[in-house]
């Protein structure tokens, strides 16, 4: 698939089918993430692929901050747990002379080929941010040093996703000369 094609047919994914998704397409997507630029190239990311089923389960009930109701995530056979290992000097003290958290950027680069990657493999993806990090730590028995940032969901779609509304170019581009 071309690149314009995965990004023009992305879409978040809501409802999933039961089959399983083959470790290898997994570690394809997670090979598009890891090939990702990052600050300094410290690499921040860290991928926690959970497919079993009670885990799975665990982090929907647990780990999910209430209030939307989320109850298709359990339905994807696989949630990636993205999450970061920050370094001291690009992280911790780069963010407090300019105000810009890079880990965070890095993190949303590698999530966001690693979901350009499911679609070209043919699966369907959602970004989910609505967490709570320390009892996903805790669910997961995470090292220390390792900070959850989002779930991302991965399996073969069930619904035919629709393009979604965007502001048209002109309305978010300007040009300084």
């Amino acid at each position: 698939m071309e690149l314009d094609t995965a990004i023009r047919n992305r879409r978040s994914c809501r409802a999933y089918l039961p089959t399983p998704v083959p470790d290898n397409l997994i570690r394809e997507c997670v090979e598009a993430a890891r090939l990702a630029p990052s600050a300094c190239n410290k690499q921040p990311w860290r991928f926690y692929a959970v497919t079993s089923q009670e885990l799975r389960k665990r982090l929907c009930t647990e780990c999910l901050l209430p209030g939307i109701r989320m109850d298709w995530v359990e339905q994807a056979p696989v949630i990636v747990v993205l999450c970061m290992k920050k370094k001291l000097t690009t992280h911790v003290l780069a963010p407090l002379l300019s105000g810009i958290h890079y880990e965070f950027l890095d993190l949303g680069i590698a999530g966001e080929h690693l979901v350009l990657a499911a679609e070209e493999h043919g699966l369907g993806s959602c970004w989910i941010g609505w967490i709570r990090a320390a009892q996903t730590k805790k669910v997961l028995d995470l090292p220390f040093d390792v900070t959850p940032v989002s779930f991302l969901t991965l399996g073969y779609s069930a619904e035919q996703r629709e393009p979604t509304a965007r502001f048209p170019l002109e309305e978010i581009l300007t040009f300084l000369r």
